[in-house]
């Protein structure tokens, strides 16, 4: 069986016969129960060849990744000023200035923490003498550096198609020395192989350690994972790497920890890569797996609402909101972390109970920050037994305390993973998320539309997904401007309609008073020409509702992340939509698996 699956990897991504391999996995895929499919497709490998579950690869080599350019000073016509007085800084000093110079019109260089932790930051890498100088950000004159970016910015949009070609030119000759590697003799491409450049950590919504200093990556600080008979990669002039090693059970290439959290940061394949869509494939079918035991642990979740053990209760209301708000499990945070907090950590602040409200029963009002300090925001009616629960747990409970005090996302996941190996909160998610496009599509989709109007229920089907994960985004900084162009091209449209209506009127009225052939195919052009431009009209005023309706969803996240593709090309094949309509060439290289092993019978 495994060297069978083996066999269909080649040929989805090896072979020309890819309808083929498509076939043959369908067939499984249909074969007795949804269950039995999803048990003997556990059994797929994308790998032509593995000695055990888990070695990733058998031999991988690559050029390391690619460092930043080192700082290049400003000329002497760009002063920096201290309280008034000119001021000659040091290399190092004058770098970290301009990170702030060039953010001095973002509402970032306004906010407090973010200046404070900035000016702290950068006093450590002054010199002494600059130290005993510059004691005040508020004296600090950053203006003359930031109108210099200005002017650089604004000699990049102006450059000539010559110059264009030059800088085009050398970023594809890095992308052929740093953006592929050699992975068991096929060339794949690497997806991030730029070591991010110093500068100023952001960080989402109000983050404890914004405005800190993201310190240059140099190799001492990066390890090196490649095959053992394989070509170590050359560390820049002068460096050496951190470590050089051969670990066949890690996919990363290259790995270093970030100063901001300590947290190590990886150098992975391109989400093209086999590697990473036998990981995609693997996500979406754990998540099909949940559709054949979710009934039971629904009833289990349900039993434990009335267990006389608290952690029994809180556990089983904490998987009842992950299972229908697809809310996160949510971690523990530590103090330097921005306050954002998930299912498990929610405290009992972040809800309010309502008896009745809106003409609802048992109404929970939800309000927290959720992952990128996104806030979520929701008023649900539940089950009579999560309401009394509720009150149970928050009783002699002051509002900054827990929620679910008794349980922690380990010992959820770990529940979970009893139902069904693999089972985390997260894979609910990824479950509801397809489930929700799944049975949007199979409603919204009409055989009589046209190609745009499917798209338009394709995106409403994906917004239903958005809402259900809160997936949410600031409008566009030129939405204003862009839907104004459409209004306008809309406007312009409807009066070339009226006018062609106005010419149509006339040339039947003139057939009418003198028939012939010219007349009548005078007639007839013009009532295709006014057919064609209300087709055009239509095809607009869908543009304009889909932004409106996208105004403030990121629909991209959920497409990416956590709904299965193999819905949409599906879709996309049943209902004859261009496939390029609905993912870009990133999305689908990313989903080069699905649509190559996906048929238009596929139901999530």
């Amino acid at each position: 069986m495994k060297r069978c699956f083996c066999v269909i990897s080649r040929f989805i991504y090896l072979s020309t016969e890819r309808n083929k391999g498509a076939s043959l996995v369908s067939n499984v895929r249909h074969d007795h129960t949804r269950a039995a499919a999803a048990k003997t497709l556990s059994d797929f490998r994308w790998e032509e060849s593995k000695s055990s579950d888990s070695q990733k690869w058998s031999r991988l080599e690559h050029n390391g990744p690619y460092f930043a350019p080192e700082y290049d000073p400003l000329p002497a016509s760009v002063p920096f000023y201290y309280d008034g007085q000119l001021l000659k800084l040091s290399p190092a000093t004058e770098e970290i200035a301009t990170f702030y110079a060039k953010m001095l019109d973002h509402e970032y260089t306004s906010k407090e923490a973010f200046q404070n932790n900035f000016f702290t930051d950068w006093r450590e890498e002054m010199t002494s003498e600059e130290r005993k100088q510059i004691k005040t950000l508020s004296k600090c004159d950053f203006s003359h550096m930031h109108k210099h970016f200005l002017e650089k910015s604004e000699e990049r949009k102006n450059m000539t198609k010559e110059e264009k070609q030059v800088l085009k030119e050398e970023s594809s000759r890095l992308v052929e020395q740093y953006g592929f590697c050699v992975l068991d003799g096929h060339r794949e491409k690497i997806g991030n192989f730029k070591l991010e450049p110093p500068g100023l950590f952001r960080g989402r919504g109000e983050h404890p350690k914004m405005g800190k200093l993201k310190k240059r990556i140099q190799p001492e600080h990066v390890a090196i994972n490649c095959s053992q008979d394989a070509k170590i990669p050359e560390a820049p002039a002068g460096h050496r790497w951190k470590r050089v090693q051969h670990d066949n059970t890690v996919t990363w290439l290259a790995s270093w920890l970030e100063n901001i959290h300590g947290r190590p940061k990886y150098i992975m394949l391109n989400p093209s890569s086999k590697l990473k869509g036998e990981k995609d494939w693997q996500k979406y079918e754990t998540a099909r797996q949940l559709k054949v035991c979710v009934n039971a642990i629904r009833k289990q979740y349900k039993r434990d609402w009335t267990s006389r053990e608290m952690k029994s209760r809180q556990r089983g209301v904490a998987i009842y909101f992950i299972d229908k708000l697809a809310l996160r499990a949510g971690n523990e945070k530590d103090e330097e972390s921005a306050d954002t907090v998930g299912c498990c950590s929610l405290r009992v602040e972040h809800i309010s109970l309502h008896r009745r409200l809106d003409g609802l029963e048992h109404v929970v009002e939800f309000d927290f920050l959720g992952k990128d300090s996104i806030r979520y925001y929701n008023k649900v009616p539940v089950e009579k037994q999560v309401f009394k629960n509720l009150k149970l747990f928050i009783k002699h409970k002051d509002p900054e305390d827990d929620l679910f005090d008794r349980i922690t996302t380990v010992n959820l996941n770990k529940a979970l993973n009893e139902c069904m190996p693999g089972l985390t909160a997260k894979v609910f998610r990824t479950f509801n998320a397809s489930t929700t496009l799944q049975d949007q599509l199979n409603k919204l989709t009409a055989e009589d539309m046209t190609v745009e109007e499917k798209i338009l229920s394709y995106n409403r089907a994906n917004r239903a997904v958005a809402i259900l994960c809160n997936h949410q985004r600031a409008a566009p900084k030129t939405f204003e401007k862009s839907m104004q162009l459409l209004q306008e091209k809309i406007q312009k449209k409807k009066e070339q309609i009226e006018e062609a209506k106005r010419e149509l009127k006339a040339a039947k009225k003139a057939h009418r008073d003198a028939p012939s052939d010219r007349c009548r195919k005078l007639v007839e052009k013009k009532e295709k020409l006014v057919q064609r431009l209300c087709e055009q009209l239509k095809k607009l005023q869908l543009q304009e509702t889909d932004r409106e309706e996208n105004k403030v969803i990121a629909l991209g996240t959920s497409k990416l992340n956590y709904l299965d593709p193999r819905i949409t090309v599906a879709w996309c094949k049943k209902h004859n939509v261009p496939i390029e309509k609905i993912y870009n060439k990133t999305q689908r290289d990313k989903f080069t698996w699905a649509i190559h092993m996906t048929d238009e019978s596929f139901q999530f």
